[in-house]
C-alpha cells in the first residue's frame, strides 16, 4: 500500500512550501501524486506536481518510513500518522543509503501505485557508504554526501524539480569524464526515472497499459572532492587582500578552452544559422524587456541595450557547441595538484530545459567569468581599482592561448553576450538581492559605455 496517502499527501504540502528549493514561494502547495518509485521496503521517492503557480511544477521528493521516531532525524520529520514515522529520504542515512543502491547496484525500481519506473545506471567501481550528511545551503537541489569504505566520498545531487529530458549537468560531464577530461569530477552513476507525462490518461485498470510515459533525470552521484574552495572564495579573499589574481585567473581560462575543446570533440555542433541568430536575439530581447520590467530605470537605455544585441547578432560567428551555461567563480573548484575543477552543468535556472541542452555559443561562458570577476571585485572590501580589469584580461588571455582564439577578437558577439548576462543578473537580483542590484547596473553601463566608444 502506498505510503503517500490522503493524509501524508495533506501533510506533505506544508512541510514542501518550507524547503529552500519550493520555487512556489508566498504559494499554498496544491499536490498531486504523479509517481512513486520503491526503492527498498522502507523507502521510496515521490513525484508530486504542485498546480499552485501558474505553471505546473515537477517535484521529487524521496521518503522514508518508520514504526516509530528515529532518534537524531527530529529535523527530517514529514509527518506521522497510520503510515508511521515518514522522514525526509536525504536526510534519513537509510533512505540516502537506498537512493544510492540504486544507482551503483544498476536496480529498476518498480512503481508503488502502478505509474512509472526507475533505472540506475553505474559509471564505475560501486561505493560502499558508511555514513551520510546532507549538504547545506542549496537553493535549487539535494546534495548527500556518503563517507565510503576504502575509497573517496561520494556526491549524490538529488534533482528536486524535474524536468522530462535529460539533465544536461549528467549529460556534459560525463561526456567529459568519458573523454578523459580531469577537469570534472569522476562519475560514479545516475538514475533515471520515467513518470506520466502532464496530460496522460490513466492507464488500464487490469493491465496498467495505455499511459505515456515521459522520461528525466532523478539523480547524479559523482566524486566529492572535500576540503578544497570554489574560485568565488578564492577570488575574493585576494580581491579583499589586495593581491594579484592574473596568474589563477589565466589558467581558468585555459582550463576553460579545454573542456569547451573536449565538448565540441564528443558532443554535436551545429551551425549557426539564420534562425539560431534570430532565436537568440529574441531571447536576449526578451531577457531585456524583463529587466526593463524590474528596473525601470534601464528603459532610458533602451535604444542603446537594443544596439548592443543587435550587433552581436549580426557579428561572426563561431559553431555551436554545448557549453556549461551558467559559468561563474562559484562553480569551480581549486583542487590541489589538479587545477581548476568545473561544476554544476544545468545552465541557467531560470531559462527552460529544452534550451538548456542545445548547442550554444562557447563564448556565453567567457562572458559569465567576465561577469564573475566584476562581482568578486564589487564584493570585496577594499579592492584595489582595476583588480577586476586585470582578472578579466588574464582570463581572456589564457583562454586565447589555449583555444587559439581570443575572445576580443570578436567583440560585438562578447559584448552582446555580457550584456546579455548583466540584464540577467539584474532580474535576479531585483527579485532576491535588491542591495547586490548596483553590481550589475555598473556593469550594463560599463558595457554601454564601451560600446559608445568603439
Amino acid at each position: 500500500m502506498s505510503i503517500l496517502d490522503a493524509e501524508l499527501l495533506g501533510a506533505l504540502g506544508p512541510w514542501l512550501a518550507g524547503r529552500r528549493w519550493y520555487t512556489g514561494k508566498g504559494r499554498e502547495p496544491r499536490l498531486t501524486a504523479v509517481s512513486g518509485l520503491r526503492l527498498d521496503e522502507a523507502s521510496e521517492t515521490w513525484l508530486v506536481r504542485d498546480d499552485a503557480g501558474p505553471e505546473p511544477v515537477l517535484y521529487q521528493v524521496p521518503l522514508t518510513r518508520h514504526p516509530g521516531p528515529v532518534a537524531g532525524l527530529e529535523g527530517a520529520l514529514v509527518a506521522t500518522g497510520p503510515a508511521g514515522w515518514v522522514y525526509d529520504g536525504c536526510q534519513d542515512p537509510d533512505g540516502a543509503a537506498a537512493l544510492l543502491r540504486a544507482i551503483t547496484e544498476e536496480r529498476r525500481l518498480d512503481p508503488v501505485d502502478g505509474r512509472g519506473t526507475g533505472t540506475g545506471h553505474r559509471a564505475g567501481a560501486a561505493p560502499v557508504p558508511t555514513g551520510s550528511r546532507v549538504l547545506s545551503g542549496e537553493q535549487s537541489n539535494t546534495s548527500v554526501i556518503y563517507d565510503v569504505a576504502d575509497g573517496e566520498p561520494v556526491i549524490l545531487k538529488v534533482f528536486r524539480v524535474l524536468h522530462p529530458g535529460y539533465n544536461p549537468d549528467v549529460e556534459v560531464q560525463q561526456a567529459l569524464a568519458s573523454a578523459g577530461s580531469t577537469r570534472v569530477p569522476r562519475p560514479v552513476g545516475d538514475l533515471v526515472g520515467r513518470w506520466p507525462g502532464r496530460d496522460a490518461g490513466p492507464p488500464d485498470a487490469v493491465t496498467g497499459a495505455g499511459e505515456t510515459l515521459v522520461e528525466g533525470h532523478l539523480a547524479l552521484a559523482q566524486e566529492f572532492l572535500p576540503g578544497v574552495e570554489d574560485a568565488w572564495r578564492v577570488a575574493l579573499r585576494a580581491a579583499t587582500a589586495g593581491e594579484d589574481f592574473t596568474d589563477r585567473a589565466r589558467a581558468l581560462g585555459e582550463a576553460t578552452a579545454e573542456v569547451h575543446a573536449v565538448l565540441a570533440r564528443v558532443l554535436p555542433t551545429r551551425a549557426a544559422d539564420d534562425a539560431a541568430r534570430a532565436a537568440t536575439l529574441r531571447g536576449w530581447q526578451g531577457r531585456q524587456g524583463d529587466a526593463v520590467a524590474h528596473v525601470p530605470a534601464l528603459a532610458d537605455r533602451a535604444d542603446e541595450i537594443d544596439a548592443v544585441l543587435r550587433a552581436g547578432a549580426g557579428a561572426p560567428w563561431p559553431r555551436l557547441q554545448r557549453v556549461h551555461g551558467d559559468f561563474h567563480l562559484g562553480q569551480v573548484l581549486d583542487v590541489p595538484g589538479r587545477g581548476w575543477v568545473l561544476l554544476d552543468f544545468e545552465g541557467e535556472p531560470l531559462r527552460p530545459l529544452a534550451g538548456r541542452t542545445e548547442p550554444d555559443l562557447p563564448q556565453r561562458d567567457v562572458a559569465g567569468m567576465l561577469r564573475s570577476f566584476d562581482y568578486a571585485a564589487a564584493s570585496a572590501a577594499g579592492a584595489p581599482a582595476g583588480w577586476a580589469t586585470a582578472a578579466r584580461e588574464a582570463f581572456l588571455d589564457g583562454y586565447a592561448v589555449a583555444s587559439g582564439g581570443d575572445p576580443r577578437a570578436d567583440a560585438e558577439l562578447l559584448r552582446a553576450l555580457e550584456l546579455d548576462k548583466a540584464l540577467y543578473e539584474a532580474v535576479y537580483e531585483a527579485r532576491n538581492r535588491p542591495d547586490w542590484l548596483p553590481i550589475p547596473l555598473a556593469g550594463i553601463e560599463r558595457i554601454l559605455t564601451g560600446a559608445a566608444g568603439t
